[in-house]
């Protein structure tokens, strides 16, 4: 009883750490954001040998190409997204179901999609906001069939060896991007362009 004591309180102490030194010098300031970061422990998303580095602001590797990605991308995620409670979301990812989490209690509806289901064509239906949790080397057709008219994208996007988080609107059948920061977000291999594809 001791010992799980203590790494609850170490968990704990982790987390408010994560908050001030991470989130907070870096921008990511509004209250909504910080609210769920705190309430949603991060080492509850990561396997057992993990759970010490949940809170190190880096990518913390699950296996099978899967990650959870560093606490300050999924932040900037958020704060960017600007989440509403009348919004039907998609979040396309490694399902580690981190992001999730914080996510579900901000929007109406939320669905899961791996980036294979997406291009594959299993997601039914559009969506007013659609956060890919990691980043592209090209936004697919088929990703931006998943936006309503009016819907807004949220990914991290690799451009010249640079990774940066990009919102998006429908543009025809693509999306126009705009480039808000630079992002530590991995990248998701079903999203690469073409070997003679440059972005």
């Amino acid at each position: 009883m001791i010992a799980t004591a203590q790494k609850t309180t170490d968990f704990a102490a982790a987390r408010r750490h994560m908050i001030e030194s991470q989130l907070r010098t870096s921008g990511v300031n509004d209250s909504w954001v910080l609210e769920r970061m705190a309430a949603v422990p991060r080492e509850d998303f990561v396997p057992e040998a993990a759970r010490a580095g949940a809170y190190v602001d880096r990518t913390v590797p699950l296996g099978d190409g899967a990650f959870l990605a560093p606490p300050l991308a999924q932040g900037l995620i958020l704060t960017h997204a600007r989440p509403d409670a009348a919004d039907r979301a998609l979040l396309v990812g490694p399902a580690t179901g981190y992001l999730a989490a914080l996510l579900a209690p901000l929007v109406g509806d939320l669905e899961q999609a791996t980036p294979e289901s997406v291009l594959s064509g299993n997601v039914e239906g559009t969506f007013d906001l659609v956060i890919v949790d990691g980043a592209v080397e090209q936004v697919p057709a088929a990703l931006a069939a998943t936006l309503s008219p009016e819907g807004r994208l949220v990914t991290g996007v690799i451009r010249n060896g640079v990774t940066r988080l990009e919102l998006g609107r429908r543009s025809g059948d693509g999306v126009s991007l705009i480039s808000v920061t630079e992002a530590q977000l991995p990248r998701l291999a079903a999203f690469d362009a073409p070997p003679s594809w440059t972005f």
